[in-house]
């Protein structure tokens, strides 16, 4: 089978195009180009399929050893329903880890980093319009019963974030053994910030709400990769969409754009409260992120991963400056930007 002017040997591309033809009721005689879109680290591959010179879809094959590849196809029915921008589900077929998706294009929030500030932050708060409407779902309305998620963020989840970073990110990209004394004290630090993020509003969240994983498509934002998608704290979403290592923001344009979600959300908190829990959530979600590359850049082998380091570290050590809470980790963090930039 030809593909991009080249020839697949993995027996997977027939089944894809038999499934393709099925669904579409394609003639043989009509050609389908399967074209190979970049992958996510998370498992899955993704295919652009085109047809008749002006139909396209994307088609996923997914791993279902890796739990929430398999939640995806019903949280976006789910989504669709509440009325939340997401691409259309085509048809699933869990038997062979297919899934057939709209096209959004490849516009997304970060192919547009460079683009005028107007012009970005129209779309970022219809972003954030998006996800506040997420954010406000009722969560005695969730349908359990047919949509399955992962854990929600509890002890436990924050836990193994936080390892993660020190494993990852810490030990593996900024070479630092903690001595035990420092470590005890940064796991107080973090410990404490898991249970300050668990006392507040808990709610359904992206989990990975960066410019990558939102399309725009006529003007408008479409949310993507959510299988992730699980009951916690709005913060981290904002976190992962203000303080996205991928683009940058200057602090008015951040601080617009929280006031923004603030306005929105009918706070019970104050603006300096609201802004000091935004940076704690800040802080979890980048450790996330850096563990993250670090897994994926030196485990996995996808080395692209690891030029967001620099920048995910400068946004970990703005968000732990912003609050007396992190004296351990801003100061862990002064030491990592020190060693990255050695190494460059």
């Amino acid at each position: 089978m030809k593909v991009e002017g080249f020839i697949l040997e993995n027996p997977k591309f027939e089944e894809m195009t038999v499934f393709a033809r099925e669904v579409f009721g394609l003639q043989g005689a009509i050609p389908i180009v399967i074209s190979p879109l970049e992958g996510r680290g998370s498992d899955r591959s993704f295919y652009r399929l085109a047809w008749n010179h002006k139909d396209t879809a994307i088609l996923i094959h997914y791993n279902s050893k890796r739990i929430e590849n398999n939640y995806y196809a019903d949280i976006a029915v789910f989504l669709w329903g509440m009325g939340v921008p997401v691409p259309k589900l085509i048809k699933h077929d869990p038997s062979n880890y297919l899934i057939l998706m709209e096209d959004l294009g490849d516009t997304d929030l970060w192919s547009l980093r460079n683009s005028p500030w107007e012009t970005r932050s129209t779309f970022y708060q219809k972003t954030i319009t998006i996800i506040h409407k997420l954010h406000s779902f009722p969560e005695q309305d969730f349908p359990s019963d047919r949509v399955r998620l992962m854990e929600s963020f509890g002890p436990e989840l924050y836990r193994w974030e936080r390892n993660y970073f020190r494993d990852h990110f810490v030990k593996n990209v900024c070479g630092i053994e903690l001595e035990s004394s420092v470590e005890q004290k940064l796991e107080t630090e973090l410990s404490g910030l898991a249970e300050r993020l668990l006392k507040t509003k808990q709610c359904l969240i992206h989990r990975d709400l960066q410019s990558q994983n939102v399309m725009i498509r006529d003007g408008e934002p479409f949310l993507i990769d959510f299988q992730g998608m699980r009951f916690g704290n709005p913060f981290y979403d904002l976190g992962s969409l203000l303080c996205d290592p991928y683009v940058e923001f200057d602090t008015n344009q951040r601080l617009h754009l929280l006031h923004y979600y603030y306005n929105l959300s009918k706070q019970d908190l104050d603006w300096d409260d609201f802004q000091k829990i935004f940076w704690e959530a800040s802080a979890q979600r980048l450790m996330q992120a850096l563990g993250a590359y670090g897994f994926l850049g030196l485990s996995k082998g996808l080395k692209a991963f690891l030029d967001h380091i620099p920048t995910g570290v400068r946004n970990l050590h703005l968000a732990a400056s912003q609050t007396t809470s992190f004296p351990i980790l801003k100061e862990l963090t002064m030491e990592c930007q020190r060693g990255i930039e050695q190494k460059r």
